[in-house]
């Protein structure tokens, strides 16, 4: 588990996957996250499953997102597409209206980065973020990504193409900022 101010990081369970169905019923979700489709009720024991076998997979790393002050399950937060041999891994995060716009996200991120490049080790974190999507990339480079390129036309959406913004963080500047990089600037102009 990986405590926060606001927000509590802990493993998956079946369980969640009611909550999660949910959050991903919100139209605003689906298109943030380039998730196409929509899921039924009947998508409900597929999930179940799926979010009860992620503790099997050392892949990967799906934690629950749990707003400290009501106890509920807002979304996820995960650590995928592990690269063993270069050390690096994926990040995505997903939040439900219910944990949005509370700086939630804000706080969930760095503890996710601490974990990965303090307690696992991993040298590179990299995401992709959809160019109508400035907000996040804003959260995503106050904590420390740093801008890569971009995906040009990467994702159809109602018939409408978005770049995809790739952004990456490396665990020595990491150690440098801890996810604070503007601290470090500010001492660094003194």
């Amino acid at each position: 588990m990986l405590a926060g101010e606001s927000v509590l990081l802990r493993p998956v369970i079946a369980d969640d996957a009611v909550a999660m169905l949910e959050v991903l019923a919100d139209g605003d979700v689906l298109r943030l996250t380039g998730s196409h489709g929509t899921l039924s009720p009947d998508d409900l024991e597929p999930m179940r499953q799926w979010y009860g076998s992620r503790a099997d997979h050392e892949d990967r790393l799906d934690l629950a997102a749990v707003d400290r002050a009501t106890g509920k399950y807002v979304g996820e937060v995960v650590l995928n597409e592990l690269d063993v041999n270069n050390n690096s891994c994926s990040f995505r995060i997903a939040l439900g209206a219910p944990g949005q716009n509370r700086g939630l996200g804000t706080e969930a991120t760095p503890l996710v980065l601490g974990y990965a490049f303090e307690r696992v080790g991993l040298h590179r974190i990299s995401l992709e973020v959809y160019s109508f999507n400035p907000r996040a990339r804003r959260v995503y480079e106050k904590v420390g990504f740093q801008h890569e390129g971009v995906l040009r036309d990467a994702l159809l959406w109602e018939g409408e193409r978005f770049d995809a913004h790739v952004m990456s963080i490396l665990a020595p500047e990491w150690a440098e900022h801890r996810g604070y990089p503007e601290a470090v600037a500010s001492r660094e102009a003194v």
